[in-house]
């Protein structure tokens, strides 16, 4: 699936919607879900691949915004903005939860309905520091197993420079 439409709300105005409290998952009803998935760029048809799952709170937290998802490759993008570090660069962790939500939301995809997928490695090289703009992530399929896919997630910035390279490996979990 590829360009999602423009959402009516952006997921700040979800998160204004929604009370997050440290340590609680918020309770959302399906509307809620629903402006929350099209605030974050999923299109009912790229919910339907994911098995009706829809966006962490943590991806919302942080702005992500998936702009096209496929098993083969899937891009998004998120503001430096709210995710820095102390020092006021993008903070490394926001590196990883880009790419862990894109790897992991491919390698589901790929898994296909009644099956799941977890993670179970990811690693990152840091190449360059951000301190403001916005963030590409995409991520490419490596691997494409029966059991494990891996995908190499590459963060750019607007000018299309190298921030980070992530490499992700999911295990591929049958229905239950």
């Amino acid at each position: 699936m590829t360009d999602s439409p423009e959402p009516d709300l952006s997921p700040a105005d979800v998160l204004g919607v929604l009370a997050f409290h440290p340590g609680v998952t918020p309770v959302m009803t399906e509307e809620e879900r629903d402006a929350v998935a099209s605030a974050s760029g999923l299109t009912a048809d790229l919910r339907e691949a994911l098995g009706g799952a829809g966006v962490s709170p943590l991806a919302l937290k942080m702005g992500i915004r998936f702009v096209e998802l496929s098993a083969q490759r899937a891009v998004a993008t998120m503001p430096v903005a709210g995710n820095e570090q102390p020092m006021g660069l993008l903070h490394g962790g926001a590196h990883l939860v880009l790419a862990e939500s894109l790897g992991s939301m491919a390698a589901k995809i790929h898994a296909g309905p009644g099956r799941g997928a977890v993670g179970t490695e990811i690693g990152a090289t840091h190449h360059r520091a951000i301190r403001s703009g916005l963030v590409t992530g995409t991520a490419t399929a490596i691997h494409l197993g029966r059991t494990l896919t891996t995908h190499e997630i590459v963060m750019t910035d607007e000018q299309g420079r190298r921030l980070s390279t992530v490499r992700m490996t999911n295990m591929v979990l049958s229905g239950r």
